[in-house]
């Protein structure tokens, strides 16, 4: 899709948006840069909110003031990656990120900063270098110890430091069915079990095993000497009866 091609259809999205949800909006841009993260290669930015404060006892429209911008490069870019690029969807998807941005900086509230804190934190997983392993908590917690940070679901479960010892399995639920997987070997505060299978698409999902009350939890947010001690592993979880 050239830049004259994804200019209109980011228009004709943008002109679909209710107009009470643009309040304060001072408007679309659309640009020919693929900006592209510091720290990872390959990671664009597909869109900014870019907000403007100005000085006052309360937030409103009058004092919080955004223009949404979309990257027409960073899309091509990423849709040069592979099949199936939707570009639709992913500027729709992008344009409705971004006008949470805005909302919430009217409400005052912060909510999906943290949901981009846990995606930036994954990224820096993935490439390999130090992280957050709580991160997974900054994102949308869409039910009790069900977490979703955006393609990615986390299954939490706090263990005391000892139940873990000698149990040879751990059982869950995920989406109603239950599953038993095998319990790790080695101790950890936190274990990212990948679970092949259960997405849909191109979803992941992670069952975290979590030290209960551990040394490290309790004074993560502060300077402390090394690390948490962190497992990774993949499993195919088996399906369970349902039947009495």
């Amino acid at each position: 899709m050239n830049f004259a091609e994804f200019e209109a259809l980011a228009r004709e999205l943008y002109d679909e948006i209710p107009e009470v949800y643009l309040e304060g909006i001072d408007g679309l841009t659309v640009r020919r840069e693929a900006p592209e993260h510091p720290d990872h290669p390959g990671v664009y930015t597909l869109g900014e909110c870019l907000t403007e404060e100005h000085i006052s006892d309360y937030g409103s429209s009058d004092t919080t003031r955004s223009v949404i911008a979309l990257y027409w490069g960073s899309f091509r870019a990423l849709s040069e990656k592979g099949q199936g690029f939707d570009w639709e969807e992913e500027a729709w998807e992008t344009l409705t990120h971004e006008l949470r941005h805005h909302l919430e900086s009217l409400a005052g509230d912060d909510a999906l900063e943290g949901v981009d804190y846990a995606a930036d934190q994954s990224f820096k997983r993935f490439d390999g270098g130090p992280f957050d392993p709580w991160y997974y908590q900054h994102g949308d917690e869409v039910e009790p110890g069900i977490y979703q940070v955006e393609k990615a679901w986390f299954i939490e479960l706090s263990l005391a430091a000892g139940e873990l010892a000698g149990r040879g399995s751990i059982d869950f639920e995920w989406r109603g069915r239950p599953y038993r997987v095998p319990a790790p070997d080695e101790p950890a505060d936190v274990h990212f079990v990948f679970l092949e299978g259960l997405g849909e698409e191109d979803e992941v999902v992670e069952l975290v095993l979590v030290r209960r009350q551990g040394w490290w939890e309790s004074l993560k947010g502060f300077f402390v000497a090394g690390a948490p001690e962190v497992g990774e592993w993949e499993v195919e979880p088996e399906p369970l009866s349902t039947s009495g």
